[in-house]
């Protein structure tokens, strides 16, 4: 399965920042938070509904990755961080692990 794009509004459920939708926005950009509602990116098919914690950062290439765990079943998913993603979140998050 391939990618959707789908340009959401929400508000983040975590720290209740308003957060703009450019079709790719996967989590808080403020908190870094995410929902568990894809099966496949933005397909919005997971019934799942848990709140995704951000647990780790791993660094691929040039390019920093998120993986969330889901609160409620446990799964984690990568996702890749954002331009105007809060870097002291970002930092606050890779504290606890070490770059993969």
């Amino acid at each position: 399965m391939t990618f959707i794009r789908k340009t959401e509004d929400f508000v983040c459920e975590k720290c209740g920042c308003s957060i703009k939708g450019d079709g790719y926005t996967n989590h808080c950009p403020e908190c870094l938070w995410s929902k568990h509602v894809d099966v496949f990116p933005g397909d919005r098919a997971g019934n799942c509904g848990g709140m995704m914690k951000p647990v780790m950062i791993e660094k691929k290439g040039k390019q920093y990755i998120i993986i969330h765990q889901c609160e409620k079943c446990g799964q984690k998913k990568p996702n890749k961080t954002g331009k105007g993603d809060n870097f002291q979140a970002i930092v606050q998050t890779s504290a606890n692990n070490s770059f993969k």
